[in-house]
């Protein structure tokens, strides 16, 4: 009993501030349509220097156009001192231009750069914070290390769920009403779910 007290509050200290946000963002995406967003769009110019173009030429891809392939490291830095995104994506490689897309959480972004001439272009958009934690909802184009804290994230969830169980066998000799409320959480999503979802 008391092994198990440790596990669920301990379990509910790590989720508290996820579950939070998960069911905050759970409504904001349940009515999206609803919250109106006004995404702003900014574009951005540069000019990559001569040393960082014939790098580029040199990495370019063998073979048929529209390959995919990393920039060079030092072009990749280049990139990200000048505009804002992160470079973690292979580009696009064509006979006139290296495209690099930067999706991100709550916007999306893109590089271009003339293989000819060096001149960048960048478009960024940003679609806010609901859009921001609506995308970490889903772990939409949030990296890897945001890819493992969900994993724990949902570890904990279920220690917390598993021990809230037993506590819940443990206490209801003494409430009676226990198991039909838990029953009733399983039924009414699930006769929601046959009855109305097609």
């Amino acid at each position: 009993m008391k092994q198990l007290h440790t596990w669920h509050w301990m379990s509910s200290a790590i989720c508290l501030i996820g579950l939070l946000l998960f069911a905050i963002t759970g409504f904001t995406l349940n009515h999206a349509a609803d919250i109106e967003a006004a995404p702003q769009v900014s574009a951005r110019t540069a000019q990559l220097p001569p040393a960082l173009l014939d790098q580029l030429a040199g990495a370019a891809p063998a073979g048929e156009a529209d390959e995919k392939a990393p920039l060079p490291p030092s072009v990749a830095a280049w990139v990200e001192a000048h505009f804002p995104v992160k470079v973690s994506a292979d580009a696009e490689w064509s006979d006139g231009e290296v495209y690099l897309p930067a999706p991100r959480p709550g916007g999306d972004a893109w590089v271009a750069i003339d293989r000819a001439t060096g001149a960048a272009s960048a478009e960024i958009t940003d679609r806010g914070w609901i859009s921001y934690l609506n995308d970490l909802h889903k772990g939409r184009n949030s990296g890897g290390a945001w890819s493992l804290f969900i994993d724990i994230f949902a570890f904990a969830c279920l220690v917390f769920a598993i021990t809230g169980l037993f506590l819940l066998q443990l206490h209801a000799a003494k409430r009676r009403s226990t198991w039909p409320i838990v029953a009733a959480g399983l039924a009414i999503p699930a006769a929601i779910a046959i009855v109305s979802i097609h």
